[in-house]
């Protein structure tokens, strides 16, 4: 109870920033959104089970896919078309990650990464001999702002309170997993293997729930792209895309929920930001530095983080939550002079 109501009240406070956000920022907003549904499922399945994903972009793309055509299927009103299409998305992303969990339960390090990153780079020959449109992918409706909100907020304002709305939905059950017995089922996996088989806990089972748990919210995370762009195409979920949401994980905090938010964010306005920057360079040195500086600028980042913070932005929080800038003498700590 007491975490519904912190996901309502922070999902109101999202919503309500938004008015203080022009069209682009709310588009950014958006897709920060949209990122971290991904990680938040991404950083729960390595930080507690240890199993890396470098897929979990293919994972964002099926859910995507599921709701371009099934709520474009849908012939009434755009409510239901949103609900068929989310719900859609959360299948095919679970039942995708339903196969990668039976693999998981089989795999480990190494070749865990490996198929995951073979996914990844299988996805564009996938949607040329698969029904998937090819390369110009599939069209995802358009949600206009309703009419009693058209005279108040612009469409990019309508889609971030969407997205907000559905990040929430598909974070809110993984905060209650964390915390709760299959939390601690996965930390038992984790620790020792044969450990927890002797207490009665099948790794196999946990990993495969873990994949299926990660796998929903970034389908849902897929869907909320879709309904940002109108449109889900293979090359907007590549390797990059893939490796930026492993960065946000590890930038965040693995294990960390909160932590996952500021990585989403953080991959989403650096991007644009060091875009900015060489916009603003001489020309043959933005021509240069387009598409390597921000590779360097990552990298060096994450390298730096995780060498003075090895927790991520969450230990960072934690700590200067803890930190007093006062401190009051108290009886039990003074004595008499």
């Amino acid at each position: 109870m007491k975490t519904s109501v912190r996901a309502l009240l922070l999902t109101v406070l999202a919503i309500a920033a938004t008015f203080g956000l022009d069209p682009f920022r709310n588009y950014q907003l958006a897709t920060a959104a949209a990122c971290f549904a991904a990680v938040a499922g991404l950083t729960v399945l390595v930080g507690l089970t240890g199993q890396l994903s470098l897929g979990h972009a293919v994972l964002m793309a099926a859910g995507g896919y599921g709701f371009a055509y099934a709520a474009s299927a849908v012939d009434g009103p755009w409510i239901a078309a949103l609900l068929v299409g989310l719900a859609a998305a959360a299948v095919v992303a679970g039942l995708l990650g339903l196969l990668l969990g039976a693999a998981a339960a089989r795999l480990r390090g190494p070749y865990l990464a490996g198929l995951t990153l073979a996914l990844v780079i299988a996805l564009p020959a996938a949607a040329n001999t698969l029904p998937l449109d090819g390369d110009q992918g599939a069209r995802a409706p358009f949600f206009a702002v309703p009419e009693a909100l058209s005279t108040l907020i612009a469409v990019e304002q309508w889609h971030a309170w969407l997205a907000i709305a559905v990040a929430a939905v598909a974070v809110t059950p993984l905060v209650v997993l964390r915390s709760g017995r299959a939390g601690l089922r996965m930390r038992a996996v984790l620790d020792d293997e044969t450990a927890s088989r002797l207490s009665g806990v099948d790794p196999g089972a946990v990993k495969t729930g873990a994949f299926v748990a990660s796998a929903v919210p970034a389908g849902l995370g897929g869907a909320v792209l879709a309904i940002a762009t109108q449109q889900v195409t293979p090359g907007g979920y590549g390797l990059a895309f893939s490796l930026l949401l492993v960065v946000a994980a590890v930038a965040g905090g693995l294990g960390s929920i909160g932590g996952a938010a500021v990585g989403s964010v953080l991959v989403t306005v650096l991007p644009w930001a060091i875009d900015e920057l060489v916009a603003l360079a001489p020309a043959d040195l933005g021509r240069r530095l387009d598409g390597n500086l921000a590779v360097l600028l990552f990298g060096a980042g994450l390298i730096t983080l995780t060498v003075i913070w090895p927790g991520g932005a969450s230990r960072l929080l934690d700590r200067l939550r803890a930190a007093r800038p006062f401190r009051f003498a108290t009886p039990s700590t003074t004595t008499e002079r």
